[in-house]
């Protein structure tokens, strides 16, 4: 599994980089800017990615909206709507609106409420198909 962290914040990226990385090789983009990039060329190249890891509220351009450029970029590869890449929002805001934002303009999988811990990752990953509830 191939898995893209975005989070500014330097101690929740180490954290999410190694509870992820046992379920997959990881990158990790400090802001949406380099997100979108990374996704582009990771789409292009053939090696795309089946997860991202996506906090809302960085500098620069928000989750929702990096992730709005990312759906973007897949519609306009051709990606099928049942193939999109499955995302994990983050946000410190435990706000209705963020929820809806997240779900219904960026097309986000599942939504945590920080701060996270190893067990919502994990309940996240089984949400989304990628493990087994034991």
């Amino acid at each position: 599994m191939k898995i893209l962290i975005v989070e500014d914040e330097v101690a929740s990226r180490k954290f999410l980089n190694r509870v992820m990385e046992s379920y997959g090789d990881c990158d990790c983009a400090a802001d949406g800017n380099e997100a979108i990039g990374m996704f582009k060329e990771a789409l292009e190249s053939g090696n795309g990615y089946d997860l991202i890891c996506m906090d809302i509220m960085m500098p620069e351009m928000n989750g929702i909206e990096a992730l709005e450029g990312i759906r973007e970029l897949e519609r306009g590869h051709g990606v099928e709507f049942r193939k999109e890449v499955r995302v994990i929002m983050t946000t410190a805001l435990d706000d209705p609106v963020n929820v809806v934002d997240a779900y219904y303009r960026g097309g986000a999988s599942v939504y945590l409420t920080k701060p996270v811990d190893i067990s919502d990752i994990r309940n996240a990953m089984i949400e989304l198909g990628f493990l087994k509830k034991n």
